[in-house]
């Protein structure tokens, strides 16, 4: 993989600022607060229809369902809209490895592998190099979805978007003065939490604070074996919760099922392979007791994922490991990046870049499946200490605390990809970045609510088909 800012790498901090300061030519800061679909735009439920054509049919009206649900849960699914709604516009050409998809609920809280809580960015399936702004613009405009769904007044929501890119921006300068490996090692744990955010906790936002800690460090791999698995005459077993859960088992014939479980212990050995020794050598620890289709997200609905169920000394020692698809990026067709032979690598790679603590079992792996079609995968834990946000129980103070945590965090993946002294000098000491990207917000949550109508019709004249769960 091309290292995004190895252009810049070689220059003085003096010319890597000068460098980013010319690609406010490219794109001046205030063009950002623009944004009007081009007349040419193509119909947004095509877009999404061409995506389901490569997932499981029978699973794309759950998709649908769960996009109609509201505007944001939609946000969630239209990925693809919005990669192409920003391919279509002038870009900085400061690279950083991307999330992809970078919406509020993407940040979280989770589990270091030395058992420490930090708060990071979580889902990377749509990861790839690109244009840092990208990210900003996503995760900008999921806050003003958020606050009209809230029902806050434009202020109220304009200062939510505002705290997200300010904190941005403000982090990625202090980057910019940073030794690199000091940049590399920095993560956002719980005491870096309370210190970005003492100045504005009273004594309420501390206690829901402390209490979400508290749950996070509940939702361990044992809270989810409690609840996914039950004992059956064969032993431990998933328990079946169609059509969100289903054993494996459940969806073959007999004359299928000895394929089928070849292909599956096809992704574990393959996925092994990929793994450190020391970590192949762990795994070798347990064995593969039963394997569920698993029904995920909103965005990825449809593509095939698997819970794995492994179980070490004995009942009480499982391990939960998801084996999810991975396609090609939505960003693909809107960059010159690198392209891989492995969409699950493609993912592994940018996790493994943005986040400063990855899971220790995250791999990947490529099957042949029984329809002659070859898949991607790629591999991690189910659940291990996972905190996640409700922002829908948040007023506006809570929700602009947390657009600053999610702006703080993105600076930091992006910092330890790109560069930062040139993004730095891009955005600059003043507010003009923020102002802009809080005009494109309500821009593009506007759009995106017109785009919520468009799919909502289509299920009502009934070009697509819905199911609700």
């Amino acid at each position: 993989m091309a290292v995004p800012n190895a252009f810049t790498a070689s220059m003085s901090p003096a010319e890597r600022a000068a460098y980013g300061r010319n690609a406010r030519g490219r794109a001046p800061r205030s063009c950002h607060g623009r944004f009007e679909a081009d007349e040419n735009r193509p119909d947004p439920v095509e877009v999404i229809d061409r995506q389901s054509e490569s997932r499981l049919t029978e699973l794309v009206p759950i998709r649908y369902g769960r996009m109609l649900e509201s505007p944001f849960r939609f946000y969630r699914g239209a990925a693809s809209i919005m990669a192409m709604d920003l391919g279509s516009v002038p870009n900085t050409g400061l690279t950083v490895q991307l999330c992809g998809d970078a919406h509020l609920l993407n940040f979280r809280l989770l589990a270091s592998p030395e058992r420490h809580l930090v708060f990071d960015i979580n889902d990377f399936d749509e990861t790839l190099a690109g244009p840092f702004e990208w990210d900003v613009k996503r995760l900008a405009a999921s806050f003003a979805i958020a606050g009209r769904a809230n029902g806050f007044p434009a202020r109220e929501q304009n200062g939510v978007v505002r705290a997200c890119v300010q904190a941005y921006r403000q982090r990625m300068r202090e980057f910019a003065g940073m030794r690199t490996l000091d940049i590399w090692y920095a993560q956002d744990d719980a005491d870096r939490m309370r210190e970005l955010l003492a100045s504005s906790m009273d004594k309420e936002t501390r206690r829901r604070t402390a209490e979400a800690t508290s749950r996070a460090r509940t939702r361990t791999h044992l809270q989810a074996f409690a609840k996914l698995t039950r004992v059956t005459a064969e032993g431990r077993r998933i328990a079946p919760d169609p059509p969100l859960i289903t054993p494996l088992g459940d969806l073959l014939t007999d004359s299928s099922q000895d394929a089928e479980e070849k292909e599956l212990l096809a992704v574990v050995d393959g996925y092994a392979r990929t793994l450190s020794s020391e970590r192949r050598h762990l795994l070798r620890h347990y064995r593969l007791v039963d394997m569920a289709r698993k029904v995920v997200g909103v965005g990825s609905v449809g593509t095939r994922c698997w819970i794995l169920l492994l179980l070490g000394r004995d009942d009480g020692d499982p391990l939960l490991l998801q084996a999810k698809e991975a396609q090609e990026s939505v960003l693909a067709a809107h960059t010159e990046g690198d392209r891989y032979d492995n969409q699950g690598r493609r993912v592994v790679t940018g996790q493994r870049l943005i986040q400063t603590t990855s899971d220790i079992f995250l791999g990947w792996t490529h099957v042949v499946g029984l329809d002659g079609q070859g898949r991607d995968f790629y591999v991690r834990q189910l659940r291990d200490w996972k905190g996640i946000a409700r922002p829908d129980t948040m007023d506006p103070g809570l929700l602009r605390m947390f657009a600053r945590l999610c702006g703080n965090s993105l600076a930091r993946a992006h910092a330890r990809s790109g560069d930062p002294v040139a993004i730095g000098a891009y955005l600059g000491g003043s507010d003009r970045f923020d102002r802009a990207l809080t005009d494109f917000a309500q821009a593009y949550a506007a759009r995106n609510e017109r785009d919520f109508e468009d799919l909502g019709a289509a299920a009502r004249s009934g070009r697509i088909s819905t199911e609700s769960l």
